[in-house]
C-alpha cells in the first residue's frame, strides 16, 4: 500500500504523519510505503522545519532526513490513499484530479476535521505531533483490515 500524507508547505504537518505512520506501519511489519507532499512548491528540497523535528523526535520518531516535495497530479496514479491535512489542501488537491477514481483516493486526515497548522505557533507543534501520532495508529487499524 501507498500512502501519501499533505498539507501546504510539506514541512510541518505532512513529514510527522509521513514519518509517524512510516515508523508504526515498518513496526508493525506492513509493507507501506509511506511519503508527503506539499501543495506549494515553497520548501522543495527543504528539510522538515526544526519544531516538527523535535516534536517528532518527542514522541521518538526521525524526520530529519525527510525533504519536500511538490504535489504532481501524477501522484494521483502511484498513491492508493492521499491524507490531507485540512480542507483548504483538500480543495487543492481534489481540484487536480480529473475523475471520481483519483477524487475517491483523497480524504481528510482527521476524517471530519483538520490539523491545525503550526507554523505561526510555536506552541502547537507538540500537541499537532500527538494528534497526527493519535491518528495514525487509528490508520494502520483501518487500513489493515
Amino acid at each position: 500500500m501507498k500512502i501519501l500524507m499533505v498539507c501546504l508547505g510539506n514541512i510541518c504537518r505532512s513529514p510527522l504523519a509521513h514519518g509517524i505512520l512510516g515508523a508504526m506501519a515498518k513496526a508493525k511489519g506492513l509493507n507501506w510505503t509511506v511519503e508527503s507532499a506539499g501543495t506549494s512548491n515553497w520548501h522543495v528540497g527543504h528539510a522538515p522545519d526544526s519544531r516538527s523535528v523535535r516534536a517528532a523526535k518527542k514522541l521518538g520518531y526521525d524526520i530529519s532526513s525527510q525533504r519536500g516535495r511538490h504535489f504532481i497530479a501524477a501522484f494521483f496514479d502511484e498513491y492508493d490513499h492521499i491524507l490531507v491535512m485540512d480542507r483548504s489542501n483538500y480543495r487543492a488537491i481534489i481540484s487536480l484530479a480529473t475523475d471520481h477514481q483519483q477524487k475517491a483516493k483523497v480524504e481528510l486526515f482527521l476524517a471530519d476535521d483538520e490539523v491545525e497548522d503550526p507554523y505561526y505557533d510555536d506552541l502547537l507543534f507538540d500537541p499537532v505531533a500527538q494528534q497526527i501520532e493519535k491518528r495514525c495508529a487509528q490508520l494502520i487499524d483501518k487500513f489493515s483490515k
